[in-house]
């Protein structure tokens, strides 16, 4: 059985239609932060569960239910969201960690470092610079690999 979890960060209180067709089906949805608005979740909800972070940009009395850090077990893999990877405090290896999702970059980055996946969906929201607007699904599949797929919503 797969599982398919939608990755999205940094939408500084804009949700996009192309966000919500995209994610249509997903099984959970994780928020790297930068929400802006609570608006953003209750949204999201509709499409599925959701786990947030809080980002910078992420103040006032409904952020402080948002924790900075978060580890989130989903289809037996670990996930360790924090916003800003510069940030990361842990060693994720030492903590059987699969995956660490991050944002606040607005640009998308997938690495693998000893097997353990780094994603940063890029930013769904305003666009900045000339950056796309980006999101990630990720897919588990039946042997347990995380297969992340990103999402241009320009196309």
């Amino acid at each position: 059985m797969s599982l398919r979890i939608g990755v999205i960060s940094d939408t500084h209180g804009l949700l996009r239609p192309e966000v919500e067709q995209c994610l249509a089906g997903v099984s959970h949805i994780i928020h790297a932060g930068d929400i802006g608005a609570p608006e953003v979740l209750e949204r999201l909800r509709r499409i599925a569960p959701v786990t947030a972070i809080r980002g910078n940009v992420d103040v006032g009395d409904w952020a402080k239910h948002y924790p900075e850090t978060e580890t989130l077990l989903l289809g037996g893999r670990c996930f360790y969201l924090l916003h800003d990877l510069k940030a990361l405090r842990i060693d994720p290896a030492a903590h059987d960690i699969d995956a660490v999702i991050s944002g606040h970059s607005h640009r998308v980055q997938i690495n693998r470092i000893n097997g353990m996946l780094f994603l940063n969906p890029g930013s769904a929201g305003p666009r900045r610079f000339k950056l796309p607007v980006t999101l990630a699904t990720l897919d588990l599949d039946d042997a347990g690999v995380l297969r992340p797929e990103i999402h241009d919503l320009d196309r």
